[in-house]
C-alpha cells in the first residue's frame, strides 16, 4: 500500500493536538516533500529521517514521497515529528504493517544514525493519549515525564529499530507504568522553626498559606524578609493529582525542571530583579511559559521588589487577578496557566533602614519617596498581606531560646483550614468573588459599619474591601469558625496598615 498514516502530536500552550502524519508514496521523479504548515526545523526533517533509515539498514524509498501533516492551518515547529514520518515512510513502503501504526502515537526526534533524542513537552502529549486510548512510542530520555500519567502504556525506545521491531511484534518493548508516588514535604522545605522571634510574620504566613493570599514583607537588611518567605513552601497543602500533572505539564513545556525537588513539589521561583518582562510572563517566537506560569500552583517571590523595572513589575497585575496569561503572536495565541501565590520582600529605602527606630537611616525624603515610587498603588492593591518587620536586638538574637512550631504543624492548621474551604466553595479563599464573596463572608450590620469607616478612614480601595473579606474568612477558617467575626476583620485590617509605617 502506497499511502499510511500514523499519529503523533503538536505543541500549542500546554495543550497538545493531534497531528495526523499522511504519507503517500506515487510515480515521478524522487522527490521528498512536506507539507502543513512545516517551520524550518521540521522541513529540515527530510534529511534526518532519510540518513536514519539508510543507517538503520531500511530502503529509502527512490519515489515522489509526499507527507502531509494535518491539519494544515496548525504550525508545525522542532523535531518532534521525525519519528511519526519515518514510520509513515515505512508503512507506505510496505516495510512495516499499516495496521500496527492504529493503536499508538509516536514523538521524537531522529539522529541521523537512528538514536532516538528527546523532545520537550511529552507529559501534555501522555496525557492526550491517555484520552484517546493509544499507546505513546518515544525516546527513552522522555520515559520519565511521559510516566507521570497514569492509565497508560508507555513503550520507551532508543533507537528507530527498536521501535520497528516493537511495531512487528519480533521484539516488544515493555510498556512504563506511572511513577506517580505520594509525595513527603517534611524534609524538603527549611524549616520555619529556624526562624527566631517574629510571630506577626509567621502569622501572616500561616494566613497566607491558608488561603493563598498574597505577602509583601516589608523591613531593614537582615531582618528575615527571605528567610520568612523561603519557608512558606513548606506550610502549603499537598497539591492534588490534577494540579501535579498541570504543574509537570508547563514545566516539561519549559524544558525546565525544579532542580534537586520532585515534580509532585509546588514551585517556587525567585527570579533575579534584573529579569525582564518577557522573561516573567513568557514569550518568544514560539511562545514559552515564564516564571509566572512556571510558578503556577505555588509561590513567585520577588526579593528586593523595587528593584524591578517598573515595567516589569505592571505585567504582573493582570496575571494575579484572572490566574492566567495569554501571549498573542501574529499566527497563533497561547494561553499559559498563572495562578501563583505572589510574595514580595522589599526595603523601605535605599539604604534600608528607614522608620526602623534607628538613626542610621540618611536617606532623604525625596529619595525614600523615589524608591517607593517604583512599586505603583495598583500592584500594592492587589496584596492581601502587607506587614513590616523589624531586626530583632543583638541581644533576642543570640538569647532567644522560646520554641517555636515547625513547619509541619503549621501546615496541619493550613491543610484543616484549605479542607473546609474546598468542602464549603470547592476553591480557596482568595478566589471567592461576586455573590459567592458576599454569601460566603457574610459579616453583621454592626461589623459592616465599623468596616465601611476603617475604609473610609484608611483609604481603601473597594478591591482592597473585598480583600479584607477574604483574608477575614480565612483567619475565621484557621479559627475553625463558620461566621466572621470582628476579631478576624480587625486582624485582616491590620495587614494592610502593618507596613504604612515604613512607606510613605
Amino acid at each position: 500500500m502506497s499511502l499510511a498514516i500514523a499519529y503523533t502530536r503538536a505543541q500549542v500552550g500546554i495543550d497538545a493536538p493531534l497531528v495526523t502524519v499522511e504519507v503517500h508514496l506515487s510515480g515521478g521523479l524522487p522527490s521528498f516533500s512536506i507539507v502543513g504548515l512545516p517551520e524550518t526545523a521540521v522541513k529540515e526533517s527530510r534529511e534526518r529521517v532519510r540518513s536514519a533509515l539508510i543507517n538503520s539498514g531500511y530502503d529509502f524509498p527512490q519515489r515522489r514521497i509526499t507527507v502531509n501533516l494535518a491539519p494544515a492551518d496548525l504550525p508545525k515547529e522542532g523535531g518532534r515529528y521525525d519519528l511519526a514520518i519515518a514510520i509513515g515512510i515505512l508503512a507506505a513502503s510496505a516495510q512495516l504493517p499499516v495496521k500496527s501504526l492504529e493503536s499508538v502515537e509516536l514523538i521524537g526526534e531522529l539522529a541521523l544514525s537512528g538514536e532516538l533524542r528527546r523532545v520537550a513537552g511529552v507529559l501534555p502529549v501522555a496525557l492526550a493519549c491517555c484520552q484517546v486510548g493509544r499507546g505513546l512510542l518515544l525516546p527513552i530520555a522522555n520515559q520519565q515525564d511521559a510516566a507521570l500519567a497514569s492509565n497508560l502504556d508507555v513503550f520507551p525506545a532508543v533507537h528507530l529499530l527498536d521501535v520497528c521491531a516493537h511495531l512487528k511484534s519480533e521484539r516488544l518493548i515493555t510498556a512504563v507504568s506511572s511513577s506517580y508516588t505520594q509525595p513527603c514535604l517534611s524534609s524538603m522545605y527549611p524549616d520555619l522553626s529556624d526562624v527566631k522571634g517574629q510571630l506577626q510574620a509567621k502569622r501572616a504566613l500561616e494566613i497566607a498559606a491558608a488561603g493563598s493570599h498574597n505577602l509583601l514583607l516589608v523591613g531593614p537588611p537582615g531582618s528575615g524578609k527571605s528567610m520568612l518567605a523561603n519557608r512558606l513552601p513548606g506550610l502549603l497543602p499537598e497539591m492534588t493529582e490534577a494540579e501535579c500533572l498541570q504543574v509537570a505539564s508547563i514545566h516539561s513545556i519549559a524544558q525546565s525542571t525544579h532542580g534537586e525537588e520532585p515534580v509532585w513539589a509546588r514551585p517556587f521561583r525567585a527570579p533575579h530583579h534584573t529579569a525582564s518582562s518577557v522573561a516573567l510572563v513568557g514569550g518568544g517566537g514560539n511562545p514559552k511559559p515564564g516564571e509566572i506560569s512556571l510558578a503556577h500552583q505555588g509561590i513567585l517571590f520577588l526579593d528586593e521588589l523595587p528593584e524591578f523595572s517598573r515595567k516589569v513589575l505592571e505585567v504582573l497585575r493582570e496575571p494575579i487577578e484572572s490566574g492566567e496569561i495569554l501571549i498573542s503572536r501574529a499566527a497563533r495565541q497561547s494561553v499559559f496557566p498563572a495562578r501563583f501565590q505572589l510574595v514580595a520582600a522589599m526595603n523601605p529605602c535605599p539604604c534600608g533602614y528607614f522608620a526602623d527606630g534607628t538613626e542610621r537611616c540618611h536617606c532623604s525624603p525625596d529619595q525614600v519617596r523615589r524608591y517607593q515610587a517604583k512599586v505603583s498603588g495598583p500592584l500594592l492593591d492587589r496584596i492581601d498581606l502587607q506587614l513590616t518587620v523589624q531586626s530583632l536586638s543583638q541581644k533576642e538574637l543570640v538569647g532567644y531560646s522560646e520554641h517555636t512550631e515547625s513547619s509541619a504543624q503549621v501546615r496541619e492548621r493550613v491543610a484543616a483550614s484549605r479542607e473546609r474551604q474546598l468542602a464549603r466553595q470547592k476553591l480557596p479563599n482568595q478566589l471567592l468573588e461576586g455573590k459567592l464573596l458576599e454569601e460566603i463572608c457574610c459579616i453583621d450590620d454592626g461589623d459592616k459599619e465599623m468596616l465601611v469607616q476603617a475604609l473610609e478612614k484608611l483609604q481603601l480601595s473597594a478591591r482592597a474591601y473585598h480583600r479584607v473579606l477574604r483574608v477575614s474568612r480565612t483567619i475565621a477558617d484557621l479559627a475553625g469558625l463558620e461566621k466572621v467575626e470582628r476579631a478576624h476583620l480587625l486582624e485582616a485590617l491590620s495587614y494592610r496598615v502593618s507596613a504604612r509605617k515604613s512607606l510613605r
